[in-house]
């Protein structure tokens, strides 16, 4: 892209040849990365260095409790702010990376909303960035539309979705965007180019910037972001709760501080979503030192074990209490061609639903259009004619739930082909990661970067607590080296030697070996990943002045 109209303090942009980059970069967003760089970005290595410092904490020996510092917020009377009309209906959401016939295909899906993903389901390279950024300002000013090679033309229905953002999380940096010589945090691109392009447009529509954010672990990061919102606020000469926000609990750390992530963001938060899959990775990812607490087999970590069943309603209670929905998790399956094994997928999807409306979720996710209408007509049959949610569900007559039930240990069994899945499924998903897709159909589930890294994580869990396979054979380093020399094979057949050729599979068994055998777990394979999908383009910098 040319270089900006006036000087940038500090701020350094990327060359881009992305079409319609300009656009996006223009005066008012700038002027809007800049602040929010200069005010907020240097808060966020001390938030990332409080998360080492607890995780240090529980490597020594010590388990996640409640917070005694913040009972009285716990203890507390008060509600979040008033819930804008188009998100107080959210039964069914859609969720997907933001390219152009994707956003066309969810927002004209039969749900409620649509999660459009910067984050998980992205691999943020600087051209999907920018052209996501491009299509949800299209889509936004109802401008979309995409005609595919086959001349197939995709367009928008009149009454599309609800469309919110998901971000990136504070741990992702942006290699394109440097302020004072340093990389950006990329949920500030995220955030700043997609509220300065569409809040207008949304609020004239009697909607308004609505914005998913990820991977939040304790609440000082969730006060973090409140200020950042208040002052995008003020700078627009938008009422104080304009924007807002529903929070992902998918960490550990941040299922204890429920009631203070919504107290901290009370003027801006809407709901509390249950990322059972990143949740899952991140119970590994915590406990990671803790032998009694190692995880089976990922096909047997469902809902309904304790620890998990725990957590959903432990979220329903809280958000309920606090005026706030409770979102549930994603259905990660896919529709099948053949129609029996179809009919088992939306048994599958059903059952699942139903334990969520049952426990009293508001809503829930699902990752393909083909599984709406059975996702909806379970939430239509629980939340019933004339309601739009389940906030009269308090859960009041539960037991409290507590530290030992959101912990407990997981029984089951550890596989031989349930870690051989493993293999297969975390190198296709880094080999289409680093080529630059984030969201991949892989043996009929939608996986994103949270089902990948359980299934790294997981071999990990069991060569660092020496675990044992059904068959007794020792998990070590040297087995799964083989197994994934053997599974690099199986997946050269899978998809054909073209295709082999054509890809990065070598690359990801290479990084998928260095992050299953350090002897610490890396915190997201996202990281390392970053590196090889920017390499060559970080040297393709301009000062914006």
């Amino acid at each position: 892209m040319s270089q900006s109209p006036e000087p940038m303090r500090g701020l350094t942009i990327a060359q881009s040849q992305v079409d319609g980059a300009d656009s996006i970069f223009n005066q008012g967003a700038l002027n809007l990365l800049e602040d929010l760089c200069q005010l907020f970005a240097a808060e966020v290595p001390e938030l990332l260095q409080a998360r080492k410092e607890y995780q240090q904490k529980v490597d020594d020996g010590w388990l996640p409790e409640f917070n005694p510092e913040t009972k009285a917020i716990r203890d507390g009377d008060w509600q979040v702010g008033a819930i804008p009309a188009d998100l107080q209906d959210r039964r069914v959401e859609i969720t997907g990376p933001v390219e152009r016939k994707m956003i066309i295909n969810a927002l004209n899906a039969d749900v409620k909303v649509f999660m459009a993903d910067f984050e998980d389901s992205l691999a943020p390279s600087w051209d999907k960035v920018v052209q996501g950024q491009i299509n949800l300002r299209d889509a936004n000013r109802r401008q979309i539309d995409f005609t595919a090679d086959n001349g197939k033309e995709y367009k928008l229905k009149d009454d599309p979705a609800v469309l919110i953002a998901r971000v990136r999380g504070i741990h992702l940096p942006e290699a394109h965007v440097l302020y004072e010589g340093k990389p950006i945090p990329g949920c500030l691109l995220d955030f700043a180019l997609y509220f300065h392009h569409n809040y207008l447009a949304l609020i004239e529509r009697g909607s308004g910037p609505y914005f998913y954010i990820p991977k939040l672990e304790h609440h000082q990061e969730a006060a973090w972001w409140a200020k950042v919102f208040a002052y995008t606020e003020q700078k627009y000469c938008l009422q104080p709760g304009t924007i807002k926000c529903t929070c992902l609990i998918e960490t550990l750390p941040a299922v204890f501080e429920m009631d203070e992530i919504l107290h901290a963001l009370r003027s801006n938060i809407v709901a509390l979503n249950c990322g059972r899959w990143d949740y899952i990775f991140s119970y590994i990812k915590t406990l990671r030192n803790h032998r009694e607490r190692v995880l089976p087999d990922r096909s047997q970590v469902t809902m309904d074990k304790p620890f998990l069943n725990a957590y959903s309603r432990l979220l329903i209670k809280t958000c309920h209490k606090r005026g706030a929905l409770a979102m549930g998790g994603m259905a990660a399956l896919i529709p099948s061609k053949d129609p029996e094994q179809n009919k088992k997928v939306l048994e599958k999807v059903d059952q699942d639903k139903r334990l969520e409306a049952r426990n009293g979720h508001d809503g829930t996710w699902i990752a393909h259009p083909g599984l709406a209408d059975t996702a909806m007509g379970v939430f239509n049959q629980y939340i019933g004619e004339g309601e739009s949610n389940q906030l009269h569900i308090t859960r009041d007559v539960d037991a409290p739930i507590s530290a030992h039930e959101l912990l407990e240990p997981c029984p089951g069994e550890r596989t031989e082909a349930g870690m051989r899945l493993n293999i297969r499924v975390a190198l296709q998903y880094l080999e289409a990661w680093i080529q630059g897709n984030g969201c991949v159909p892989i043996y009929g589930l939608m996986e994103d970067a949270a089902t990948a890294e359980i299934s790294r994580a997981s071999i990990w869990q069991w060569i660092r607590h020496q675990q044992s396979l059904d068959s007794g054979e020792l998990v070590t380093a040297a087995l799964f080296e083989q197994m994934l020399h053997e599974e690099l094979n199986v997946v050269r057949n899978q998809v054909g030697d073209e295709r082999y050729q054509q890809g990065r599979f070598e690359e990801a068994a290479a990084l998928l070996r260095e992050i299953t055998t350090a002897p610490t777990l890396c915190d997201f394979l996202t990281l390392p990943g970053y590196a090889l999908l920017t390499t060559g383009s970080q040297s393709n910098t301009t000062p914006s002045a």
